[in-house]
Order: structure tokens, then C-alpha cells, then sequence
């Protein structure tokens, strides 16, 4: 049996990425590492994906910032793969954080990496790097090629961490990947971040229950992709990738605006007597596109996204209220 240890497992990445290994083979016990201990909803938000049976999956809760545990975790069930995709997820909440995110996400990284190597394992290792790191340039396109110029303390770290990777790999130390994700979303993502506001805030406001919502900027562009596809795309670089970075979005770009249009037209609404433009909400140095080009995780697996645009967002609606 081969075990595989998946960070930040209860979170929506981690949900697909478990139902993807467990469709791909039986022959697997998955180890995930969570900061919450309510395995009980995770494990009733995989059997909407899912059908297999889970006595082949353990959920622990553990501090990775904490290296004398998970070395001890990593020591006792050496994984033969492993996801890295824990560690805080905002970008907007770690401007204000006093370095918290940052230190978070690099010291994860790292704690992870040293604990492979005392272990000696050969373990192949994927690490979730974030479009954020981009600098900005003229068409707002962005392939594994193109130039970093992280402007918060999330993107940072991502950046350090994803640096690393390419070290590593070129050095041929350890067999890492790094997965560049662009905007990626599902039934599964909290209610903090920006499509499930605007969903949520489209609902009460069709029950009667408050009558505005407050947006930043309508015309920023984002490359919004259904979370399931971006889980198969790591699964797949992870396993059989020849690069030592891929970018995974859709490569299509879609206003601000065509989110909350579509959003409010599900539920028979019209966007603009309802939404308010509120310009201290906007992020500084924020990058007005951010789209990317997946032209070589195209040809090299084939990938094309499941879902577009518009139907993902109608999953996220109508799942979201089934769960």
C-alpha cells in the first residue's frame, strides 16, 4: 500500500484532490493534515464527490508550524507522494497580519522539505504556488516564463517557496513541482472570498434581506476556474509531469462584472440597481488582469477545463445551498 500525505486536505483543493485518488487506485491510504478537527464535515462534503469508501483515509490534526510532530507523522508513514497545499489562503488578510501568512507559509514549506530529507525518502512533491507572485505586464497573460513581482506578504512567501522548488528541482535534490493556480473555485469555498459574497449577498437580496452590495471594482479581470479541473491538473503534474512548473487556469478572462452579472441573473436579478461601487475596497497595486496561458499543460496532458465559465458558476449556486 502506498501512502500519500495530503496538507490542507479539508479544504476545497484537498476535497477533489482525495476524490481524484481515490478514483485513480485502491491500492493508496491518504493521510490529510488539518488545523480543524471536524473530520465529520469533510467527510460528508467528499461523498457529494465521492462514492468509494473512506476507511482508507485519516484526517489529523496538526500544527505543521510545529516541525517535532509532523517529522514524527512523515517518519512513520513515508509518503510517496505528497500535496502541499495548506497554509492561509487570503491574500487580502495578510497585508494587515504583522507577517503571520508569510511565515506560515514558508516555514510549512520548509519544515515538510528538511523532514523528507532526514527521512532519505523519494517522494514526489507538489507544492501549490499562486498567480499572485506575477509581475504586471501589458496583456495581463502569464506562462511559466513570465517575470515575478510579488506586492504582498502571501505572494512573497508563495514566491520564495516556488524559487525553492526550481532550486531543487534543477539540483535534482528532490522530485518537486510547483503548480502555479490561478483563480479557482467551487461549491466548496468559503464565504469570505469574492464569488461566494457576491452568491450569498444575490440571495438575500432576492429573499428581501438587505437591498446593496458593495464592490471594489467591476473591471478587474480573472481567470476563474472550476476547482475539480485544477485538482486533476495536480494529480497529473505530480505524477507525471516532466517540468518543474506548470501554470493551471482556463486561459479565459472574465470581468469582475461578468461574475456578479451571471451571479444575478440566476436568481432573475438585475446587477446593476443593486450594486455599489466602493473604491476603499480596492487592493493597492492590485493587477488589473490576471489571465493565464496554459498552452504547455495543454500539450503535455492534453488538459482542458470541464466546466466553463458560466457553468461554474450555476455549480457553485446550486451546490452550494444542496450542501
Amino acid at each position: 500500500m502506498q501512502n500519500i500525505l495530503i496538507t490542507g486536505i479539508t479544504g476545497q483543493d484537498g476535497l477533489f484532490l482525495t476524490s481524484k485518488i481515490l478514483n485513480q487506485d485502491e491500492k493508496i491510504n491518504i493521510y490529510g493534515t488539518s488545523r480543524f478537527s471536524k473530520n465529520d464535515i469533510f467527510f460528508k462534503k467528499l461523498s457529494t464527490l465521492n462514492k468509494k469508501n473512506f476507511s482508507n483515509i485519516k484526517i489529523i490534526k496538526l500544527n505543521l508550524n510545529e516541525y517535532n510532530p509532523l517529522n514524527n507523522l512523515i517518519k512513520d508513514i513515508q509518503p510517496k507522494q505528497i500535496y502541499n497545499l495548506t497554509g492561509p489562503s487570503s491574500v487580502y488578510k495578510s497585508i494587515n497580519d504583522s507577517g503571520k501568512t508569510f511565515n506560515q507559509i514558508t516555514n510549512i514549506f520548509d519544515h515538510l522539505l528538511k523532514s523528507v530529507n532526514e527521512n532519505s525518502l523519494s517522494t514526489k512533491f507538489f507544492q501549490a504556488s499562486s498567480s499572485e507572485m506575477f509581475e504586471k505586464n501589458e496583456l495581463g497573460i502569464y506562462n511559466e516564463k513570465s517575470s515575478f513581482n510579488p506586492s504582498t506578504p502571501y505572494s512573497e512567501a508563495k514566491l520564495i517557496n516556488h524559487k525553492k522548488v526550481l532550486e531543487l528541482s534543477e539540483r535534482g535534490e528532490v522530485n518537486i513541482k510547483s503548480g502555479i493556480m490561478f483563480n479557482h473555485e467551487s461549491e466548496f469555498r468559503e464565504s469570505d472570498y469574492l464569488i461566494m459574497q457576491i452568491i450569498n449577498s444575490a440571495k438575500k437580496i432576492k429573499n428581501g434581506e438587505i437591498t446593496s452590495f458593495k464592490v471594489g471594482s467591476t473591471e478587474l479581470v480573472r481567470d476563474w476556474s472550476f476547482a475539480g479541473d485544477i485538482a486533476n491538473a495536480i494529480y497529473e503534474i505530480n505524477n507525471f509531469g516532466k517540468s518543474n512548473t506548470y501554470v493551471i487556469g482556463s486561459g479565459i478572462g472574465n470581468k469582475v462584472a461578468d461574475l456578479i452579472k451571471n451571479v444575478f441573473h440566476y436568481f432573475d436579478l438585475n446587477y446593476e440597481e443593486y450594486i455599489q461601487i466602493d473604491n476603499k475596497l480596492n487592493r493597492k497595486d492590485n493587477n488589473n488582469k490576471i489571465v493565464c496561458d496554459p498552452e504547455r499543460i495543454k500539450q503535455e496532458f492534453s488538459y482542458s477545463p470541464t466546466l466553463n465559465f458560466e457553468e461554474l458558476i450555476i455549480r457553485c449556486i446550486e451546490k452550494k445551498f444542496d450542501n
